[in-house]
């Protein structure tokens, strides 16, 4: 599935957004769903949301929805999310990866992740 690249992590404070990017090399990239998990501090890993690889169906954890939306651009293989309304309880490295057709499943290794905190 290539290397994957995440960005936009940051400070911010309860209420406010981030828009976080994942860059994917390889050149399936336009044929695979992607998804975003995290993982805050003493947890396991969890589902975030999830694109189609055309971009036309969406899906989200009811943690996140209503406050973050998915995206992507097949011809920069980006992903994105961006998050809006942020609680202290989005605190998390956050991931993103190809996921399998019931698009809440991981599929390839993991990356760095980039770090959300939100402050209270």
């Amino acid at each position: 599935q290539g290397q994957l690249v995440e960005s936009g992590g940051g400070l911010v404070q309860t209420g406010g957004s981030l828009s976080l990017s994942c860059a994917v090399s390889g050149r399936t990239f336009s044929r695979n769903a992607m998804g975003w998990f995290r993982r805050a501090p003493g947890k396991d890993r969890e589902f975030v949301a999830s694109i189609s690889w055309t971009g036309s169906i969406a899906y989200y954890a009811d943690s996140v929805k209503g406050r973050f939306t998915i995206s992507r651009d097949n011809s920069k293989n980006t992903l994105y999310l961006q998050m809006n309304s942020l609680k202290p309880e989005d605190t998390a490295v956050y991931y993103c990866n190809v996921v399998v057709s019931d698009y809440r499943s991981a599929l390839g290794s993991w990356g760095q992740g980039t770090q959300v905190t939100v402050s209270s």
